[in-house]
């Protein structure tokens, strides 16, 4: 149901760093901490409304710019601006969704009612999240995927020929797991050609952003043996009829639709266009997890692992049982 905060709503925006387990590396570069930025909104009664982002360099986002937007949302909000009006005030990304999140949580701490209530959703059940394994030799993927044993794995590919030996190896390290990669647009058009057929037989079940976005024609009409996903290449709602005939399934992330608003209803466009469903996120804590778990429920692949990779989650965290993501509590969010 649509709520919008009463007046005199104060805004205060916060950087925040948590040490990564190790080097994440992408085929883009590598981090050892994850750099989140926190908007808290807090009412006349003491009510205090939380959300958390991760700005991301890849579509322009740095931290102090999105600290800086958030923070020059202070007196639209104050003056009542709710969460519909918030997506025709505030592009899609991170600084939004920071503000969405919180204006969600505001709202479940305002009225008594669980956030997925007033969402008119179903309470949420637990989730199977993959568990991501970044880029590095093929011996060390192997090693790593038989030393955490989870059911569902991702690989981080690299574009650097060395795909296929770090599939097979991982293959051979965790021979029960199901198996998803990812190569973050690290591929060629002519690496289409002979990857996904080799992928297959070592029972990959989904490609992720195979190509560089805006460079992704070659998979228009191309017959893949596994279904292939836009990560990079989607974002919102605006595009994504036009991503229907490259992609078979579409990764939802709240830093790229703006907030869990936004990503309601692009799930629910995505699934009427025949699209599968992929909810995602970014390596972050488990303030950001909790309002995608609402997101990830009924999705196709979940993506959840964000405080698994960190070397300490903020306090209270998210409860992960094995590869079981739980529903959180009113304490964490929402």
């Amino acid at each position: 149901m649509p709520f919008a905060p009463p007046p005199s709503l104060s805004l205060t925006v916060r950087q925040e760093r948590f040490p990564i387990r190790g080097t994440f590396r992408i085929a883009r570069g590598a981090k050892t901490e994850a750099v989140v930025v926190v908007a808290e909104l807090r009412d006349g009664a003491g009510h205090v409304g939380r959300g958390e982002c991760v700005p991301y360099t890849r579509y322009g986002e740095t931290v102090d710019g999105v600290t800086a937007a958030i923070a020059a949302m202070a007196e639209p909000l104050a003056n009542g601006l709710g969460r519909q009006r918030l997506m025709g005030v505030m592009p899609a990304g991170a600084a939004r969704n920071a503000i969405d999140c919180a204006l969600w949580d505001l709202a479940a701490k305002q009225t008594g009612q669980a956030a997925w209530a007033l969402a008119g959703l179903a309470a949420p059940a637990p989730v199977v999240t993959a568990f991501t394994l970044s880029i590095d030799t093929p011996e060390a993927m192997a090693v790593a995927a038989a030393a955490v044993a989870r059911p569902l794995l991702k690989l981080k590919l690299a574009g650097d020929g060395a795909d296929l030996e770090r599939v097979a190896a991982v293959r051979a390290g965790a021979p029960a797991s199901r198996l998803i990669v990812d190569a973050n647009e690290g591929w060629r058009p002519d690496d289409l050609a002979r990857l996904p057929a080799a992928l297959a037989t070592l029972g990959v079940e989904m490609i992720e952003q195979p190509l560089p976005a805006g460079q992704d024609e070659a998979l228009r009409g191309f017959d893949s043996p596994i279904p292939i996903g836009a990560d990079e290449s989607a974002h919102g709602l605006e595009g994504l009829e036009s991503l229907a005939d490259r992609y078979d399934i579409v990764n939802i992330k709240l830093d790229k639709t703006g907030g869990l608003t936004e990503g309601l209803v692009v799930k629910a466009r995505a699934q009427s266009l025949g699209l599968g469903v992929m909810v995602g996120c970014m390596v972050s804590t488990s303030l950001s997890m909790a309002p995608a778990l609402l997101l990830a429920q009924g999705a196709d692949y979940v993506d959840l692992d964000g405080p698994l990779l960190l070397a300490r989650d903020r306090e209270p965290g998210l409860l992960y049982d094995g590869a079981h993501l739980m529903p959180g509590t009113p304490d964490i969010w929402g």
